[in-house]
């Protein structure tokens, strides 16, 4: 589906949300930093002038079982929401889960994920149990029609498959991502992306990692990362 950016809203988003994230990466550290960007996006995704077009409700879970993309920030935060909010049964059932879809992932490529459905470890009867602290990336995926998303997880080696979704929500959340993710990238953090489930088990195993991160090193030993494009900036704020 191609689309027509809007370039003065692009703008606008990048430059408040980029300078509001430095002020608050400065004043209030990495983690509550992005969970106050968290609230953001998600105001900008609701107030997107085709909000209302969207599919997406309780219960529909078709890309709960799709391949995600997270940064370590993110990772941090949801183990945080983990730890003060599910039982710890729910943690245990969690922490199998993540370990047995990491060495499921391990030697797999991009493209061999992409065409793979493997279930999110924080679905649980059909909602995620961790929505509120959900990754950027599940936040600004939304379609127009759930029955696209059906066919990429009833097909998920047919990679043509093309759900439709609304232009302006999706500017507005790609928008913000890139802004929040330059802004920690300036100020010295690891912005790579990670494969969910592989970075979650390092981090459960290792309790270094987040010391890692916060001394501005590279968090996870042994998990490869990748650069990830930044669709709507040029890397500079």
């Amino acid at each position: 589906m191609e689309i027509a950016i809007d370039a003065q809203l692009v703008r606008q988003i990048v430059s408040r949300e980029y300078d509001q994230a430095r002020r608050e990466l400065t004043e209030l550290g990495a983690l509550r930093a992005y969970e106050k960007s968290l609230q953001r996006q998600d105001d900008r995704l609701a107030a997107a002038g085709d909000a209302h077009t969207l599919a997406c409700k309780a219960g529909c879970s078709w890309c709960c079982y799709f391949s995600v993309d997270v940064r370590p920030v993110e990772v941090f935060s949801i183990l945080d929401f983990v730890a003060a909010r599910l039982t710890p049964l729910e943690q245990e059932r969690v922490r199998n889960e993540t370990q047995a879809n990491s060495r499921l992932l391990a030697n797999l490529s991009e493209l061999e994920r992409s065409r793979r459905n493997v279930k999110c470890p924080f679905l649980a009867a059909g909602r995620c149990t961790i929505y509120s602290a959900r990754p950027q990336t599940c936040r600004n995926y939304h379609a127009t029609d759930a029955r696209g998303c059906q066919k990429s997880f009833e097909e998920p080696g047919n990679l043509d498959i093309d759900p439709e979704f609304a232009p302006l929500v999706y500017q507005a959340g790609g928008a913000h991502v890139d802004a929040f993710s330059v802004a920690m990238r300036d100020a010295g953090f690891d912005i790579a992306v990670y494969e969910l489930n592989s970075a979650l088990a390092a981090a459960l195993a290792d309790p270094e990692v987040q010391e890692r991160f916060e001394s501005k090193r590279r968090p996870f030993d042994g998990v490869a990362g990748a650069e990830a494009p930044l669709e709507f900036m040029d890397g500079e704020a």
